[in-house]
C-alpha cells in the first residue's frame, strides 16, 4: 500500500534530520523523505500535524514468553503490545522453555512471529546448552538460523573457564556475547543493599555483585578480543567502570532499563511486588549516574526489559514473588520523559531507542528514516496525556511499577515494512 505521512516533525537521529516533512511509503520501503516522488499516488494519507514521525523503536530486551510460559504472555498479546508502544523490532532473550539453544527452535519462533505480521523479531541464542553453563552451543548454526548474539539471559555462568571459552569462540567467528553483569553468589538477594533493604528485612544485592562481574568480563575481553554487550546496568559504579573500559578501547556496549532509569529502591513502598525486579532498583545516586551515562553515550541504549509475569506469581510475598514487569507499551513515553527531565533532549531520547540499538544488533536498515530504507515508522503524539492503567495494557502481563503513573506521549500509528500494524486514532486526511 502506498501511504503518505504529512505535516509531522520527522526526527531521524541516524542522519541528524529534524524538520517538518512528508514521508512517502511504497512497497514496504520509504520512497521519499520531503516531497513525494513523481507519479506517487497515495492510497492513504495520515495527517501527522502536531505529531512526531520517528523510526520504529528497537527494544533490546523483551520476553514474549513463548514457548513455555504462555500463561504469562503469548506471541499474539506481546507483539500487539509492542506495536501499540511503537516498537517495531525487538530482541528476545533465550530463556524460553525449551531454551533457544537449537536452530530449529529459533526458526520455529521466528516463523510463528512472522505469521502474525506485526513486529520484527531478532532472537538471541543461548550461550550454553539449556543455559546450564557447561557446554557451549553451536553458535554458527544458531547465527544461520537468525540469532543476533548469544547470552545467558539472567542465568549467571558458574565458571569463568566457561566464560573464557565462550568469549574465545565468539571472538573467532565475530559473534557478540550478551552478558548480565551480576555475580552468581552476591546476586542472590531480592533488593538493593542499603538502609531500605535492611529496614525491611530483605536480602540485599550489593553493588559489588555488578562491579565484580564487570571486572571479570573486562579482563576476559582484553584477553580474547570478543565483543560484549552488557545488559541492564544498575549502579553508578558500574557506569564508571564501563566509561573507563570504553575509554581504553574495549569492544563493549551496554543498556539500561526504563525501571532503573526512572525508579529507586524506595519505590518498593510497602513490599510492592510490582517493584520486584532484576536487577533490583538502587538508590538515587545510581539513578542519576545511569541518566548521565545514557546522556553522554557511556550507556548506548534504553530497553523496556519487558518481562510479563503471571498474576499468581506477583501476589506472593515480595521476596517470593517472581521478578519482572511489563514495559513494551511504556518504553516510548518514558524515553521522551527522560529526554525532557534530564536535559538530554528529544534527539538523544529518540536515538537510544532507535538508531543506537539498531547499530548494536548490526541492522543498519532499521532504526532510521531514509529513502530506500525499511518503512518501520511510528507517528507519536507527544502531548497525549494518559494514565498507566494495568487493565488497559495489551500485554498479557499487567504488572508494572509504573501502574497509576501519568505519562505523556503515545503511538498514534505504527508501520512495519510499510504495513499499518497499529492505529490508535482513525483520523486521517484524504
Amino acid at each position: 500500500m502506498n501511504l503518505l505521512i504529512q505535516n509531522g516533525r520527522v526526527i531521524d537521529p541516524a542522519s541528524g534530520f529534524d524538520g517538518i516533512a512528508a514521508v512517502a511509503v511504497a512497497d514496504g520501503k520509504i520512497a521519499a523523505l520531503g516531497e513525494a516522488p513523481a507519479g506517487f499516488q497515495a492510497e492513504r494519507t495520515l495527517d501527522a500535524t502536531g505529531c512526531l514521525v520517528l523510526p520504529g523503536l528497537v527494544d533490546l530486551a523483551a520476553r514474549l514468553r513463548e514457548p513455555g510460559y504462555e500463561h504469562e504472555g503469548m506471541l499474539e498479546s506481546e507483539t500487539a503490545a509492542a506495536v501499540a508502544g511503537g516498537v517495531t523490532s525487538l530482541v528476545c532473550p533465550p530463556d524460553t522453555d525449551p531454551v533457544l539453544d537449537e536452530p530449529g527452535l529459533v526458526e520455529m519462533l521466528a516463523f510463528r512471529t512472522g505469521k502474525l505480521q506485526r513486529c520484527r523479531l531478532f532472537p538471541q541464542g543461548a550461550l550454553t546448552r539449556g543455559l546450564a553453563g557447561e557446554v557451549l552451543t553451536e553458535m554458527a548454526a544458531l547465527t544461520e538460523a537468525g540469532c543476533i548474539g548469544f547470552g545467558q539471559a539472567d542465568v549467571p555462568l558458574p565458571s569463568t573457564v566457561v566464560l573464557q571459552r565462550a568469549l574465545q569462540y565468539a571472538s573467532t567467528f565475530g559473534h557478540t556475547v550478551w552478558l548480565r553483569p551480576q555475580d552468581r553468589d552476591l546476586g542472590r538477594g531480592v533488593a538493593a543493599s542499603g538502609p531500605l533493604a535492611t529496614r525491611m528485612g530483605l536480602a540485599g544485592v550489593p553493588v559489588a555483585a555488578e562491579t565484580i562481574a564487570l571486572f571479570t568480563i573486562f579482563e576476559m575481553v582484553k584477553s580474547t578480543g570478543a565483543r560484549v554487550h552488557l545488559c541492564r546496568l544498575s549502579s553508578a559504579a558500574g557506569v564508571q567502570l564501563v566509561r573507563e573500559a570504553k575509554a581504553a578501547g574495549l569492544p563493549v556496549s551496554c543498556d539500561v532499563s526504563i525501571n532503573s532509569l526512572h525508579l529507586v529502591d524506595t519505590d518498593i513502598g510497602y513490599f510492592d511486588s510490582r517493584a520486584r525486579l532484576s536487577p533490583p532498583l538502587r538508590q538515587q545516586r545510581d539513578r542519576d549516574a545511569l541518566s548521565a551515562g545514557l546522556a553522554d553515550g557511556t550507556i548506548d541504549a534504553l530497553v523496556s526489559d519487558h518481562t510479563p509475569v503471571d498474576a499468581d506469581e506477583k501476589t506472593l510475598p515480595f521476596a517470593e514473588s517472581v521478578p519482572g514487569a511489563s514495559g513494551l507499551e511504556l518504553l516510548l513515553p518514558l524515553a521522551l520523559q527522560w529526554g525532557e527531565d534530564s536535559g538530554a533532549g528529544l534527539r538523544r531520547a529518540v536515538e537510544v531507542v532507535t538508531a543506537a540499538p539498531a547499530r548494536l544488533i548490526g541492522r543498519a536498515a532499521i532504526g532510521r528514516i531514509e529513502a530506500g530504507g525499511e518503512a518501520d515508522l511510528v507517528v507519536v503524539d507527544p502531548t497525549h496525556a494518559w494514565q498507566v492503567l494495568p487493565e488497559t495494557l495489551k500485554s498479557q502481563g499487567k504488572h508494572t511499577p509504573f501502574g497509576g503513573h501519568a505519562l505523556r506521549g503515545r503511538a498514534r500509528a505504527t508501520l512495519v515494512g510499510g504495513r499499518l500494524v497499529h492505529e490508535a486514532l482513525a483520523e486521517e486526511a484524504a
